[in-house]
């Protein structure tokens, strides 16, 4: 999968020693990590190498969905990830089959808009592959994510602890023309 924006490329992730650097250096960050409900920042480099295999790994199970490397076309530098994938199942029973879109940006590439224009090429993306609605969920506190989400056309629906043992803002957008 590859998509392209005025400023950004969106790709898969590799394991070129530029891609594991810039992954371990946006994911090694408390002040990314702490909006992911992951366990702990990587704590080490090796740690790059198998979150980038298994995002290869779920490329190859689930075509069309992943974490992708958003890169700046300006400087060749990964900025971030961007994401549409199946949610888990969710905590109060079977879910719907709902799909999320989110992104993970390093903070040195906060405030560039690019999380929002990755966003909205990811969504148009969604909607080729057939899907009616697209959700999202972010910390109630994390003010930035739901911005892009309300500046990508979102409607807030309200709180959950639908997924990832978590409270969250649900916000969701629906395909023109479907119901």
């Amino acid at each position: 999968m590859r998509l392209e924006t005025e400023r950004l490329i969106i790709r898969e992730w590799t394991d070129s020693p530029a891609d594991l650097a810039r992954n371990y250096d946006i994911y090694r960050r408390e002040e990314v990590t702490r909006w992911l409900g992951m366990p702990a920042p990587l704590s080490g480099p090796a740690q790059s190498q198998l979150v980038i295999d298994r995002r290869r790994e779920y490329y190859a199970a689930e075509p069309g969905y992943g974490v992708w490397a958003v890169e700046s076309r300006g400087t060749g530098v990964v900025a971030g990830s961007v994401l549409l994938k199946p949610l888990p199942e969710p905590a109060d029973g079977p879910g719907r089959g709902e799909v999320e879109i989110g992104w993970h940006f390093h903070p040195d590439c906060w405030g560039h808009g690019y999380a929002t224009e990755a966003a909205q090429a990811v969504l148009a993306y969604g909607w080729t592959l057939g899907l009616a609605e697209i959700h999202a969920i972010a910390r109630p506190d994390n003010t930035p994510s739901l911005a892009v989400m309300r500046r990508i056309g979102m409607t807030r629906v309200g709180r959950t602890h639908r997924w990832y043992d978590m409270e969250a803002e649900l916000y969701v957008t629906r395909k023109e023309g479907s119901a």
